[in-house]
């Protein structure tokens, strides 16, 4: 492992490349990011840097978000396949389907999405920044169709008080997080602060002690005087919290919320992509300019 950890930096001189790792990624593949966090913020990362090549160790939307913000960057995703099944609930033809249903309405797009449906709706918004976009970006908008996850799109309405026409999307992960996974881990660690993702269920979230996008619980954990904490995301983030806050205690609100496509790049992988250029993302640029549109839109409210 460590001869190929070398060679993977030896071809990053080289080549002019960094790398980008989710907080989702296996362990190994954290531990060589050039930057690690959430998928937009990522995507801005590769915008302001001067590397010719970006590897992206995530999944497909993230690398196209990353293509979007960069285009005369080359941007490489180590495992073709990785997807994500919320990302694959809604197609840019469902979407222009919407849009003749409900010709009055902005469409509000979770960065969650394919570029095809970037580029067909208004805004784009995280899980971070989703109440933002909807208080200051959307504020005037008749109505917001809100897709494709409509656990987050709850959590806004609760937030902001807006109703949205939904889309019948989810994240199997976070959806598969259930209440008594939540009171059993409270059982177990009485004294564990509940931090769960936006994209949980609604009935987690009303038994939850905060609701944050994967940066905002890493923000407030390293902040907070709690010393143990009950997780409610995709169980990669556990690594990073471990990592970094090493006098604190972490518990997976359930142990089974692992994403596998998020596990599919291997350090091999990336050395392979590396060396031979392998995965590269490319995307119509009549597409990709209009899905930067809706992602700059967002950024004139939340950057």
């Amino acid at each position: 492992m460590n001869s190929l950890i070398s060679q993977i930096n030896e071809l990053k001189k080289q080549k002019n490349a960094i790398l980008l790792v989710h907080n989702y990624q296996p362990p190994e593949i954290q531990d060589i990011a050039d930057f690690i966090g959430d998928s937009l913020g990522l995507s801005l990362e590769a915008s302001r840097t001067t590397a010719d090549i970006i590897v992206f160790c995530g999944v497909s939307f993230m690398a196209e978000t990353a293509k979007i913000l960069s285009p005369k960057k080359t941007v490489l995703l180590p495992e073709k396949t990785a997807g994500c099944p919320m990302a694959d609930t809604i197609t840019a033809q469902e979407v222009r389907k919407l849009k003749t249903e409900h010709p009055k309405a902005k469409i509000l797009a979770y960065v969650n999405t394919i570029a095809e449906v970037k580029a067909e709706c208004d805004y784009c918004c995280t899980s971070a920044n989703a109440v933002t976009v909807v208080t200051k970006g959307l504020v005037h908008a008749e109505e917001i169709i809100f897709l494709p996850d409509k656990n987050l799109a709850n959590y806004v309405s609760r937030k902001t008080g807006r109703q949205f026409i939904l889309w019948d999307g989810s994240c199997p992960i976070h959806a598969h997080i259930l209440p008594e996974d939540i009171r059993y881990q409270k059982q177990l660690h009485p004294h564990a602060e509940i931090i769960v993702h936006p994209e949980c269920l609604p009935e987690v979230i009303d038994i939850s002690h905060q609701v944050l996008s994967t940066e905002g619980m890493l923000r407030s954990i390293r902040k907070s005087t709690q010393k143990e904490f009950i997780i409610g995301t995709e169980v990669g983030i556990l690594y990073r919290l471990r990592k970094e806050n090493p006098d604190k205690l972490f518990y997976p609100a359930s142990a089974k919320s692992v994403c596998p496509d998020m596990k599919k790049i291997t350090l091999r992988k990336v050395f392979d992509s590396l060396k031979f250029g392998t995965g590269e993302v490319v995307l119509p640029e009549s597409v990709r300019q209009r899905a930067e549109a809706s992602i700059r839109r967002m950024l004139e409210f939340t950057s």
